[in-house]
């Protein structure tokens, strides 16, 4: 995150830290692209309400790790964002933000990877790109995954275009209710908003007619999958938080497990569907992920 969205994400969430002590990720502005000969398969995210884009830095450098190209974005009024010009917008009530809107933002994110593919630049501003990323992605193989609000973005992006091939559901409460069928494959990491005590959840499953998979973490809560697993945890120890205030907003799935389990399930399925490098993994049970059940 920029210095600016960082101070606004924490001054509301109640963090009194200083940014200096945010956490270092592996990426940063205008890495080059690194390739072999073929192009990257690209895989766009969506964020959930009141977040931001860097919310699922776990998954998303771990896509990256192994050759994905991943577009994030910060759906504007909905999140924590600074802008160019060194204006941060923080999520407000007003305009207001659904799912619907959030799909709007991820197809015209599909838009500028086609343009990216063609040897084009999106940027309106016209700043050099880093380099290597004109004509290194591939737009035959696009995938989609979100958290929360974003997870149902995600399905109501598939079901208005076809350029998306997979998506992946982390915990999304699917409302409003989705009642179009959608015939390509789809995987849901559940937690809170489950088959059994959601109905949109349930309703949305009955409309998956292609290749579909519900998994869930057992000790997992709507904020276990997410950077909030390993993150909370570190920060709660520098403000004196108890072991319990932790666990309240993590669940007792244990951080390192839930990392873990967040790297390994969405690479298996994105490599299967946009790869084609079908693994065991999805299989059903692993010795590996003790944790995680297959809800059939």
């Amino acid at each position: 995150m920029t210095d600016g969205a960082l101070r606004a994400f924490l001054a509301a969430v109640g963090f009194p830290l200083d940014p200096a002590l945010g956490p270092l990720t592996a990426g940063h502005v205008g890495a080059p692209v690194h390739r072999a000969s073929h192009r990257l398969p690209v895989i766009v995210y969506s964020h959930g309400a009141g977040s931001h884009r860097g919310d699922h830095t776990i998954m998303v450098q771990e896509l990256a790790s192994h050759g994905y190209a991943v577009v994030t974005v910060d759906h504007t009024y909905d999140t924590f964002t600074e802008f160019p010009d060194g204006r941060v917008l923080v999520p407000a009530d007003f305009p207001p933000m659904f799912p619907r809107d959030f799909a709007a933002d991820l197809r015209f994110l599909l838009d500028c990877v086609e343009q990216l593919a063609a040897g084009r630049s999106p940027d309106v501003d016209g700043k050099t790109l880093p380099q290597g990323l004109l004509g290194a992605l591939d737009p035959q193989r696009i995938g989609a995954f979100g958290w929360s609000k974003g997870a149902t973005a995600t399905a109501l992006t598939m079901l208005a275009d076809q350029r998306v091939r997979a998506g992946l559901s982390i915990d999304g409460p699917m409302q409003p209710t989705i009642t179009a069928d959608l015939d390509r494959p789809f995987m849901m990491m559940t937690a809170d908003f489950t088959r059994a005590g959601m109905p949109d959840v349930a309703k949305f499953w009955r409309h998956l007619r292609g290749w579909r998979l519900n998994v869930q973490a057992e000790g997992a809560v709507h904020k276990s999958y997410g950077d909030d697993a390993a993150l909370i945890p570190q920060a709660g120890k520098i403000l004196g938080m108890t072991d319990q205030q932790i666990q309240d907003m993590i669940g007792t799935l244990d951080p390192a497990r839930a990392v873990r389990i967040q790297q390994a399930y969405p690479l298996a399925f994105f490599d299967q569907y946009l790869r084609h490098r079908r693994g065991h993994l999805l299989d059903g049970p692993s010795q590996a992920f003790p944790e995680v059940k297959f809800i059939r």
